[in-house]
């Protein structure tokens, strides 16, 4: 009878030490369902958050200036300014956007930026002469400077922490040599905008690697039909001119319609890049395209800014940031085609 009751005590204590421990496994899966929970949803919230341009950082919210040298209406500085404005998203930065193509005005958008006590600035100079002073009064005061797409050669002078675009003459040769392989042998280089460092380094960088001849045709890139009329002239006059090279995207279909009524066999090529870009590589009417990355250039200098007042990081170790050039043909048109309607190439 004692045995017996003794197997009964037994038997009961393993009842309760199995409960036990069954019990604290269903605690401890209970928990980590939860965490498993928690953790999806927060992934899930970072991907929601990312897709609707909300800060993916807890850093103060910082303001970032952009002042260009653009014009009213360059689609170039459209693209410029969509990288930007998503790395500002990204990072919790108030991004704000100036242009005048006039380098006196310019100068007075940065100062404004200066006043407004902003975090950042990024700048181009165009024409450096008329930035200079500006540019490093904005450093003196504290405020960390990058420049983008024209102004490598002086950037560092001026105070800058670096420079993200592409080194101009280094383009003009590659389509230099571009044009050698296609066989060209009298190029027109059309520069819209006179006094532009950038516009003439190109045309020099072609002259330098061409093995035909160069001419420089100067237009106001701020009449169109003007353009149009000044290359159509030039195709007439000179039969032998084979290939016009545009320093800006929009320029190339105007000089395609102008060879078309000249009855030029003049092949059109292109520095940058935008949708009818794109169709026109893929249709034949335009050669090739030159392409600097203008997403690029927006996107890494507001992110290296960010970077910059965050954790001290920079780039380049002194030397600029290389975003081109890239040369673009038929075989990457279907490609640019979905890209440049996206509004980043």
């Amino acid at each position: 009878m004692a045995s017996v009751q003794r197997s009964r005590r037994r038997f009961r204590r393993s009842i309760r030490t199995t409960g036990a421990a069954v019990a604290a496994t269903v605690v401890a899966l209970t928990a980590l369902a939860g965490c498993s929970s928690t953790g999806g949803k927060r992934a899930e919230e970072a991907r929601e958050q990312a897709a609707s341009g909300k800060a993916n950082v807890t850093t103060p919210r910082w303001k970032v200036a952009m002042v260009t040298h653009s014009g009213d209406g360059d689609t170039y500085w459209d693209i410029v300014q969509s990288g930007a404005k998503q790395a500002a998203d990204k990072d919790n930065i108030e991004f704000l956007y100036s242009h005048d193509k006039e380098a006196g005005r310019q100068a007075q958008l940065v100062q404004t930026a200066i006043d407004k006590k902003v975090d950042g600035l990024i700048v181009t100079l165009a024409k450096p002469d008329a930035m200079k002073r500006v540019v490093k009064k904005a450093v003196k005061a504290g405020i960390p400077v990058i420049t983008i797409n024209s102004g490598q050669e002086v950037s560092q002078d001026f105070g800058a922490l670096t420079h993200i675009g592409q080194d101009e003459v280094l383009a003009g040769e590659a389509v230099g040599r571009e044009l050698n392989e296609r066989g060209r042998k009298k190029a027109v280089c059309l520069i819209h905008e006179q006094g532009n460092v950038g516009h003439e380094q190109r045309c020099d960088g072609i002259e330098k690697t061409f093995d035909g001849k160069v001419k420089n045709l100067y237009v106001d890139g701020t009449n169109m039909p003007g353009v149009q009329s000044s290359v159509e002239a030039k195709l007439q006059s000179d039969k032998k001119v084979d290939a016009v090279v545009t320093l800006g995207a929009p320029f190339a279909a105007t000089a395609a319609k102008a060879k078309e009524n000249a009855g030029s066999e003049a092949e059109i090529d292109t520095f940058d890049l935008n949708d009818k870009v794109a169709a026109g590589l893929q249709d034949g009417t335009i050669g090739f395209a030159v392409d600097q990355q203008p997403y690029m250039q927006g996107y890494e200098a507001v992110d290296l800014l960010w970077l910059y007042r965050y954790n001290a990081d920079m780039l380049g170790g002194g030397k600029p940031v290389l975003t081109g050039p890239q040369i673009l043909t038929k075989k990457d048109a279907g490609k640019l085609a979905e890209l440049t309607k996206r509004g980043t190439r």
